[in-house]
């Protein structure tokens, strides 16, 4: 049984049990994932935290960027910058004029749950936004192959009807640690 895939009513496999605890695991680290990822977007409309990790060292240098290369649009979401653009990081320009770019190119719609996903992640307290961090950056260093996995996941888990997703939800919640590290990797201990 794949991950998240639901079987026909009353209709439970063997290792049901088992499969449940794997889809209720997944279902989290997948909605944490994809939470992040959503988020993500909307950190590059908004100023990042002050504290920015720094390039991968495989990754070349990005080259300042001129104000005036940015389109009017661009600079007038950016205005707040303008006056101090100059004395920004090269990698901190760039990030900010993708994030404009990204902001233009999106629907009413989508800005406004942009700016909902940004106002709940400013409310959340420092230690909640450290660990979505981690568990971003943890996603990020999946192989792209199992990152696709783990949004054709999260899809599923979404197209699933709300009391199932609180049900899957409650059971994550009740397994130990052990249990969740064991359905995560489908019932077979990690090698480390």
């Amino acid at each position: 049984m794949g991950i998240l895939e639901e079987v026909g009513p009353g209709h439970r496999p063997a290792g049901a049990a088992a499969a449940g605890h794997s889809n209720v695991i997944r279902a989290a680290l997948l909605g944490t994932c994809l939470w992040i990822a959503a988020t993500n977007a909307t950190f590059a409309q908004s100023p990042p935290p002050a504290a920015e990790p720094a390039p991968a060292p495989a990754s070349p240098a990005p080259s300042p960027r001129n104000w005036n290369s940015l389109s009017p649009e661009q600079q007038h979401l950016l205005e707040n910058y303008q006056g101090k653009w100059d004395t920004l990081p090269p990698e901190r320009q760039q990030a900010l004029a993708r994030g404009s770019q990204r902001w233009l190119s999106m629907t009413p719609e989508q800005r406004a749950g942009a700016q909902q996903r940004f106002r709940q992640w400013r409310a959340m307290p420092p230690d909640q936004r450290q660990l979505l961090r981690q568990r971003w950056q943890q996603f990020k260093s999946l192989p792209p192959q199992e990152q696709q996995r783990v949004r054709e996941n999260f899809e599923r888990f979404r197209q699933m009807a709300p009391e199932r997703r609180k049900e899957l939800r409650q059971q994550w919640r009740q397994m130990s640690p052990e249990q969740r590290r064991r359905a995560a990797h489908g019932g077979v201990e990690p090698r480390h």
